[in-house]
C-alpha cells in the first residue's frame, strides 16, 4: 500500500466533519451555562452579608433601687462572718475523714476520728483502778463499821467493870485510825474517778465534731496522717482537719475612701452586684462602719448585709455596690436598667440594639443615673429586653446577627 492510499483513508469526508463540530458546539454550550450559574451562585453568596457574631445581655427593672439613688460605688469582697477551721484538741494519726467539699453539715455531726487504740487502753485502766479503790474503800468502811461496834462493847464493858481501860482505849483508837483511813479512801475513789473522767475526755477528744451548721469548703488533712493542735516537725504535721463556713452568715466587705465615709451610715440601703452575675442586682443593707482607718490605704471598712440568701453567693466573691440615698417614699425610679455595655453611639446619639429574631432594631436612648455597672433608662425600653453586650461598629438596624456563647 502507497502513502497516496494511506492519506485517502485518513481524510473525513464533510458529512462527518459536520457532525463532529456541532457536538463540539453542544458541549461548549452546556459548559458555559453550567460556569454561568456557578459564578452567579458565588456572587450571590458573596453578595449576601455574614451574620455578625454578637453576646448578650438583658435590661431590667428597678425595683432593686427601691431605696433611692446612687450617692456611692464602691467594691469589695463576701466574706463569712461565721467561719472556722476546725481541728483536734490532741495529737494523734487521723484514722477516717468523714466529710468531702461542698457538703452541708449540721450541728455536732461528726466529721473524722482519731486512732483511738491508746485512749480506750487508758480509760479501761481507769475503770479498772476505779474499780479496785471502790472496793478498798467498801473494806475499811466495814472494818469502821466494826470497829464503831468493838468501842460500844468495850464501853458497856468498862461501865461495868468488867474491861480494863486500856482495852476501851484502844478500840478508840482504832475507830479514830479506820475513820482517817476511810476519808483517805474516799478522797482515792475521787482522784480515780477524775482520771475516769480524763480519759473519756481524751477518747471523746479522738473524735471531731461540727462547731455549727454550715458548708465544708476546704478538708486539707487525709487519714493516715499525724495532726495536732499546734504545729510542729517543721510544719510536717497536720493542723486543721476542714473549714466550715456558716453560709447564713455571708455579708458584703467593702473599702471605702475616707473622703467619702460621710456618705454612709448605718441601716442604708445598698444595690449590690457580684462580679460573677453582674446584671443580677442583690438588695442589701449597711450593718456598721468600723471606727477606725486603714491609715496605708486611706479607707474604712464597712460591714453590708445581704437581704437575700442564694446559693450562688459564695465566700470571697468580688462585688460591687452602690450605696443609695434613701428618699422621702421607698419608690423605684422610672424606666428600667440596662448594662452600660450594651450602649453604643450612632451619628452623636446614645442607642442599644435590641434582639427581635435573628435581627437587631436600633432604639435611641437618654442615658440616666449609673448604678455601678448598670445605667437606668427612664423611658422606650421595656424591662427583660434581650440586648447586644458591646455592639461592633458594623452593627446597624436590620443587620442580621448570630449570638454567641455569651448571650
Amino acid at each position: 500500500m502507497n502513502d497516496q492510499n494511506l492519506l485517502e483513508q485518513l481524510r473525513l469526508d464533510p458529512g462527518q466533519r459536520d457532525g463532529h463540530g456541532r457536538v463540539k458546539r453542544r458541549y461548549w454550550l452546556v459548559a458555559g451555562v453550567v460556569l454561568l450559574v456557578a459564578l452567579g451562585g458565588g456572587a450571590a453568596l458573596m453578595l449576601t452579608p455574614r451574620p455578625v457574631p454578637v453576646e448578650t445581655v438583658r435590661s431590667q427593672s428597678t425595683a432593686a433601687l427601691a431605696g433611692g439613688v446612687a450617692v456611692l460605688d464602691a467594691t469589695g469582697y463576701v466574706t463569712a462572718r461565721r467561719e472556722a477551721t476546725v481541728s483536734f484538741k490532741i495529737t494523734g494519726k487521723l484514722a477516717d475523714v468523714l466529710i468531702e467539699e461542698g457538703d452541708a453539715l449540721e450541728k455536732d455531726q461528726v466529721l473524722a476520728r482519731l486512732d483511738d487504740v491508746d485512749e480506750r487502753t487508758r480509760l479501761a485502766l481507769a475503770q479498772a483502778r476505779l474499780r479496785a479503790v471502790q472496793a478498798q474503800h467498801g473494806q475499811i468502811e466495814a472494818e469502821a463499821d466494826q470497829a464503831a461496834r468493838d468501842l460500844r462493847r468495850q464501853q458497856e464493858l468498862r461501865e461495868r467493870g468488867l474491861a480494863p481501860q486500856q482495852a476501851l482505849e484502844d478500840a478508840r483508837t482504832r475507830v479514830a485510825s479506820l475513820a482517817a483511813q476511810l476519808a483517805a479512801q474516799r478522797g482515792q475513789v475521787e482522784v480515780a474517778r477524775a482520771e475516769l473522767q480524763v480519759a473519756q475526755v481524751n477518747l471523746d477528744n479522738t473524735v471531731i465534731r461540727a462547731p455549727f451548721a454550715g458548708v465544708v469548703v476546704a478538708v486539707p488533712a487525709q487519714p493516715g496522717e499525724i495532726v495536732s493542735p499546734i504545729s510542729a516537725g517543721g510544719g510536717f504535721t497536720r493542723t486543721g482537719i476542714a473549714t466550715i463556713v456558716d453560709m447564713d452568715s455571708l455579708e458584703i466587705e467593702v473599702d471605702v475612701n475616707e473622703s467619702f465615709i460621710n456618705r454612709v451610715r448605718p441601716g442604708q440601703p445598698v444595690a449590690a452586684a457580684l462580679d460573677a452575675y453582674p446584671d443580677w442586682r442583690i438588695p442589701a443593707r449597711v450593718i456598721a462602719i468600723i471606727p477606725t482607718a486603714d491609715r496605708s490605704k486611706a479607707t474604712v471598712k464597712v460591714r453590708i448585709a445581704l437581704e437575700g440568701k442564694d446559693a450562688r453567693i459564695v465566700p470571697e466573691m468580688g462585688v460591687r455596690v452602690s450605696f443609695l440615698q434613701e428618699g422621702g417614699a421607698d419608690a423605684a425610679p422610672d424606666g428600667v436598667l440596662v448594662p452600660a455595655a450594651s450602649i453604643a453611639r450612632r451619628d452623636g446619639a446614645s442607642v442599644v440594639f435590641m434582639l427581635e429574631g435573628e435581627r437587631v432594631r436600633q432604639r435611641a436612648i437618654t442615658p440616666g443615673q449609673a448604678y455601678g455597672d448598670l445605667v437606668l433608662v427612664g423611658e422606650g425600653l421595656a424591662a427583660d429586653l434581650t440586648l447586644v453586650r458591646d455592639p461592633p461598629a458594623s452593627l446597624a438596624d436590620g443587620v442580621r446577627v448570630e449570638v454567641g456563647s455569651g448571650g
